[in-house]
C-alpha cells in the first residue's frame, strides 16, 4: 500500500502486505506472507514470523517476538516498558538510553483478541488464546484461555482455538479436531498418535 509507512531497512518476506497508514519500523523482520492492518505499528527490530496476521490499529512495540502463525487482534499492545516515565527524577526528558526495553514474545499458533493488553516481559505460550479486553501480568502456558483484568486461565483451548471438553482426569479433547491433550502440573500438551 503506497499510504503504509514501510522503512528502507525493514525486511519483509514474500508475499507479506503491509495495509493504509500502517508503519514498520527499521531493522524489523517480518516472515511470510504476514498481514499488517490498516493503522497498525511494528516497531524497531520487532521479529515476526510466517503467516502470521496483525489487526488494524494493533500496537507491537520493540523487542517484541511473534512466532509463526501469530494473530494480533484490533488495538491489542504488545508493550515494553515494565516502568514507564515520559521523565527521570531530575525532570529531564527521557530518551531511548534511559530505560532497556522488554519484549512480549507470543508462541506459535497464539492469538491475542481485539484491545487486549500484554505487559512487557510476558510470554504468551503455544496456540494460547488471550481473550478481548484482557490484561496479561504474567506468563500464559501453552494451550491456555485467559480472559480479564489481571488475566487468568479460564479454559484449555485446542490448535483450533474452541475451547477443550474435559474427557476424564487430566484428559481433554477437542470438538473440532478431535485432537487429545493431557493436562499434568498445570500444563497441557497434545497426545502424540
Amino acid at each position: 500500500m503506497p499510504s503504509a509507512d514501510v522503512d528502507e531497512r525493514a525486511q519483509l518476506g514474500e508475499g507479506t502486505t503491509i495495509w493504509h497508514l500502517a508503519q514498520v519500523r527499521e531493522h524489523a523482520k517480518l516472515g511470510r506472507n504476514c498481514i499488517v492492518g490498516r493503522g497498525a505499528y511494528v516497531g524497531t527490530g520487532v521479529e515476526i514470523g510466517d503467516n502470521c496476521k496483525l489487526q488494524n490499529y494493533a500496537l507491537v512495540y520493540e523487542p517484541a517476538k511473534l512466532e509463526d502463525g501469530v494473530f494480533i487482534g484490533p488495538a491489542a499492545v504488545l508493550t515494553n516498558d515494565v516502568y514507564p516515565r515520559s521523565i527521570d527524577p531530575s525532570g529531564k526528558l527521557k530518551r531511548g538510553d534511559d530505560w532497556e526495553a522488554k519484549g512480549v514474545t507470543v508462541r506459535e499458533g497464539a492469538a491475542v483478541g481485539a484491545r487486549a493488553v500484554i505487559v512487557a516481559g510476558v510470554t504468551v505460550g503455544r496456540w494460547a488464546m488471550v481473550a478481548a479486553g484482557a490484561v496479561v501480568t504474567k506468563d500464559v502456558p501453552d494451550f491456555a484461555l485467559v480472559a480479564g483484568v489481571p488475566a487468568r486461565r479460564i479454559k484449555w483451548v485446542g490448535k483450533a482455538g474452541v475451547p477443550l471438553e474435559e474427557t476424564g482426569p487430566d484428559r481433554w479433547r477437542c470438538p473440532r479436531t478431535g485432537a487429545e491433550y493431557i493436562e499434568k502440573d498445570g500444563t497441557l500438551s497434545e497426545v502424540s498418535e
